[in-house]
């Protein structure tokens, strides 16, 4: 399933600049050995040199070097909050696909990050450090070799992006012989595993979601191809729900069967559905960074425009300001 593109070493380039300036459960002690890194000393080094401050939110930027274990380490469940998101795919022009959203959270640093693992697909993805207990001074804590277990959103280098939205309704019921993992690490196993739609609902098949510790979650997906989909876990059921128009959208209320008319009620939703209606679902980068900025809560850490067939990504942190990245497509 994976392209080779190590030609390009890590095949993720950053293309341009231009920013302004509870309890967690940690990952492994920054002395210790980490949970989820398969590398060897040089590439632990040249992962953790890599590390660099980009923004006063604080951002952080770093390329992780090697192979790491997508099934080990860190629950990444986020503690319980009333704050929530806002995601939108748009395509209504074919040839420009793209999957945004806004990342409402508590004020935590975040991270930028590269990963390109040896069986898995090239991905960029921003995680929220705070979940691996690393504190105001990151640089050489080891525990953000656990970094890539944790991605909040993130698109891979098939054009697949993902991401998670709190759903107070979402009840998960273990199904035997499946697998548990975190509500969050399952984008890390979707990013790394999935080139579809289709393949990231069969991911998220494969595995029992545990949401004890924080607020139960939903998902949007969307791929290059212009497909989307909602996944919601309803009286203790997956069900994925795909978008049947030029746009499909998703904020913290649930939308796996509710009609269009009642998820208009919520405010956010209601915004989003209307200016792409408007647009008939041809959104670019900058337009839906300016969208996005339409539903910002006071407590938005980030906005992010992912294009699924270009790779360009346009992120917006909240300090103000926007950078640019590109992830070479396969």
């Amino acid at each position: 399933m994976r392209r080779t593109l190590l030609a390009t070493g890590l095949a993720l380039l950053l293309v341009g600049t231009g920013c302004a300036a509870g309890q967690r459960t940690p990952a492994s002690s920054p002395a210790g050995p980490p949970t989820a890194s398969r590398q060897d000393a040089g590439q632990v080094e040249r992962t953790l040199a890599s590390l660099r401050k980009v923004d006063d939110l604080p951002l952080y930027e770093m390329t992780y070097v090697g192979d790491y274990d997508p099934t080990v380490g860190v629950s990444g469940t986020p503690e319980a909050s009333p704050f929530g998101c806002s995601l939108f795919a748009a395509f209504g022009d074919r040839s420009r696909p793209l999957f945004a959203r806004n990342f409402d959270w508590d004020p935590n640093p975040a991270l930028v990050l590269r990963t390109d693992p040896p069986d898995g697909y090239a991905s960029i993805s921003l995680v929220d450090i705070s979940y691996l207990g690393v504190g105001a001074d990151p640089a050489g804590d080891r525990r953000l070799l656990n970094a890539p277990l944790l991605p909040f959103d993130g698109m891979n280098e098939r054009g697949l992006a993902v991401g998670l939205a709190a759903d107070d309704g979402a009840t998960a019921r273990p199904v035997a012989g499946r697998p548990t993992v975190g509500s969050v690490r399952i984008l890390r196993l979707v990013l790394d595993e999935a080139a579809t739609v289709d393949e990231a609902i069969a991911v998220f098949g494969r595995y029992n979601l545990d949401f004890d510790g924080g607020p139960p979650l939903h998902y949007l997906l969307a791929d290059a191809a212009g497909t989307s989909a909602v996944i919601e876990f309803v009286d203790g059921t997956m069900r994925a729900e795909k978008g049947r128009g030029a746009w499909q959208a998703l904020t913290n209320v649930p939308a796996v069967g509710v009609a269009d008319s009642d998820l208009r009620r919520d405010h956010r939703y209601g915004v989003l559905a209307e200016a792409l209606d408007r647009s008939g679902g041809a959104v670019d980068g900058s337009t839906a960074l300016r969208l996005l900025d339409s539903v910002r809560q006071a407590h938005t850490r980030w906005s992010v425009a992912y294009g699924l067939r270009s790779g360009e990504v346009r992120l917006a942190p909240a300090g103000g300001g926007e950078r640019a990245y590109r992830l070479p497509m396969s």
